[in-house]
């Protein structure tokens, strides 16, 4: 875990079974780092690295502030929209005046979607086993 002495703006995001903890430091320089890891290093995909600086382009905080995140559980897509999610709330405890523009952004809703459970009789959640005919 990484700890600081400077103040922090914490905002915590969730995606599908990603949960990220986000730490915004005000006065920094644009650096990205999750898992204690620079976020080209983490993230191979471009748009994925798009999807975590979205709240900061939309408002114009991408060079002025440094993000620490610790992300856990499902895949890359996940945790990238999880830590999305966390720094659109860490922002708003920066500044309140930011709800409206991450607001019609859709940045502070958390996506409610979920990976369906498994039924019996089923192979999968709605999958069921092919019959022979005779």
């Amino acid at each position: 875990m990484y700890k600081s002495k400077k103040p922090y703006f914490y905002g915590t995001g969730r995606r599908k079974s990603s949960v990220a903890r986000v730490h915004l430091f005000q006065n920094g320089t644009g650096a990205i780092t999750i898992n204690g890891r620079d976020i080209d290093e983490y993230f191979g995909l471009e748009t994925l690295k798009l999807l975590v600086r979205q709240p900061l382009v939309a408002t114009e905080q991408l060079s002025k502030v440094d993000i620490v995140a610790t992300v856990t559980g499902g895949g890359v897509t996940g945790q990238a929209g999880a830590i999305r999610h966390g720094i659109a709330r860490a922002l708003l405890l920066v500044n309140e005046e930011y709800r409206p523009i991450l607001k019609a952004a859709g940045l502070l809703t958390r996506d409610p979607r979920m990976k369906e459970r498994k039924k019996y009789g089923l192979k999968a959640a709605r999958r069921a086993p092919q019959f022979s005919k005779r």
